[in-house]
């Protein structure tokens, strides 16, 4: 497992094949990081699945409205709900989407 530098800014993700350690950029996203320990912490994301894969590009997950995996699934509109929570705001910032980072859906880049 990946060294943990900040435990309040860090996520764990249980999958199948192991742990995926997340760091949160609260510096960037200070938002978007906020709802996301809020959804966390309430289990919003437990047993959540990953609605669509591109293999070798990107996974999409976070779906608490229709991808529970337990508790209301829905394959048909898997990625198009969202939570109980307003909206939060755009945080655009110049870091590249590399391998292994993670972004927001829903919002486009005005650039």
């Amino acid at each position: 497992m990946a060294e943990i530098k900040d435990p309040e800014n860090t996520i764990l993700m249980e999958l199948k094949g192991g742990t995926v350690t997340i760091a949160l950029l609260p510096d960037v996203a200070p938002k978007h990081v906020e709802r996301m320990k809020e959804l966390a912490r309430a289990g919003e994301y437990d047993n959540v699945a990953f609605h669509r894969v591109i293999d070798g590009f990107m996974a999409q997950t976070g779906d608490v409205q229709h991808g529970d995996m337990e508790d209301g699934f829905n394959i048909r509109m898997a990625g198009t709900g969202g939570s109980d929570k307003p909206d939060v705001p755009a945080e655009f910032s110049k870091i590249p989407h590399a391998r292994g980072s993670l972004g927001a859906a829903r919002s486009a880049n005005p650039d």
